[in-house]
């Protein structure tokens, strides 16, 4: 039978994971997950790690990048890593692999980037990976401002997290697809109906077939240098049309 600290360990796990599928259903967007993952993270780190804080990167096909950071500090540290576009969170997403730098005033890695990160008083990370579907990858980094933090245990923790996380991060990036899809589908739609209806106008105003009005529009588009939405929308609002295109996705 499991002992009191094994039960002790499955229900702080459940907990967690229970956190984590209501961040899901409750966070607006991905990076709002995101923002709520570091934080959990950093939070179960610091005290028994010392004083530790955290970011995430989060890459998808086709997609820029995402990133969350559970402070201003981490956010600070994150935006030197970017702009190196090299550290333990890319290195991690990108490779896949466990990245860990007990003292980055002896890091022989990325020494430009190592340097940089050293002014800010920190002296370790550890940049663990997290695999997702179809292309898409993370990097989760914990930065300690104390040399050789991260044991093995820490690490074992660390990775525990990021098995933990994945699940639900996975559901995330799927919910952002699915809403993307819509959101740009929605839009198309919309843009369809704008220019949709200015031909229509073109065509009562100069009392001609529908193809020629199209033509008429085009050609406008191309002397204005404008995009045929923009300008049907410009031809709409002077002919009073105030109000916004919908389409059948609006409730």
């Amino acid at each position: 039978m499991p002992d009191e600290k094994e039960l002790a360990h499955e229900v702080e796990r459940d907990t967690f994971t229970a956190q984590l599928q209501n961040m899901v259903l409750e966070s607006n967007d991905v990076q709002e997950f995101l923002t709520g993952l570091v934080t959990i993270a950093a939070e179960a780190f610091t005290g028994r790690y010392g004083d530790v804080f955290c970011g995430i990167t989060l890459l998808r096909p086709r997609s820029m990048i995402t990133v969350a950071s559970s402070s201003d500090r981490a956010r600070l540290v994150d935006e030197v890593q970017y702009g190196f576009d090299d550290g333990p969170c890319l290195r991690a997403a990108r490779d896949g692999v466990i990245i860990h730098v007990p003292d980055f005033l002896a890091e022989s890695r990325f020494p430009e980037y190592r340097r940089a990160i050293a002014a800010y008083g920190l002296r370790s990370a550890l940049g663990i990976p997290i695999r997702l579907d179809e292309g898409a990858s993370a990097g989760l980094d914990f930065y300690s401002t104390e040399p050789g933090t991260f044991d093995d245990r820490g690490i074992a923790v660390a990775e525990k997290f990021a098995r933990d996380a994945s699940q639900s991060l996975r559901l995330a990036v799927r919910i952002a697809k699915l809403t993307d899809g819509t959101m740009n589908l929605r839009a198309a739609m919309e843009s369809r109906t704008s220019i949709d209806m200015a031909i229509g106008a073109i065509m009562a105003q100069n009392r001609c077939g529908q193809d020629e009005a199209t033509e008429i529009l085009r050609r406008a588009s191309s002397n204005r240098n404008m995009k045929l939405r923009d300008l049907s929308a410009d031809i709409l609002s002077s002919l009073g049309q105030q109000k916004p295109v919908t389409t059948h996705f609006d409730a």
